[in-house]
């Protein structure tokens, strides 16, 4: 969160023991479980991070669904030394 400018270092913690990353919160992070309730798709973890910004956009991510009306969705992804991605979608 730190590394993306969501927060200054060191707030991670506090700010996921408020609920601040839950889908409710005001930064919602990992909506649909990430990797760990996903399993790690290898190859396409980025696609199936668009795949859940894409729902919630709509509002069709059902019991994930972001409360209010999401505009904008951001994934950011690495994988091997060097390799990393970043896509920002809006309505």
């Amino acid at each position: 969160m730190a590394e993306n400018g969501l927060c200054k270092d060191g707030e991670q913690e506090r700010l996921i023991a408020e609920g601040v990353t839950e889908i409710g919160g005001r930064l919602p992070v990992n909506t649909d479980g990430g990797l760990l309730g996903n399993g790690e798709p290898i190859g396409a973890s980025g696609l199936r991070q668009i795949h859940e910004i894409v729902l919630q956009l709509r509002g069709t991510a059902g019991t994930r669904q972001v409360p209010g009306t999401p505009r904008v969705g951001y994934t950011h992804l690495y994988g091997a030394p060097g390799a990393s991605a970043v896509t920002i979608l809006s309505t």
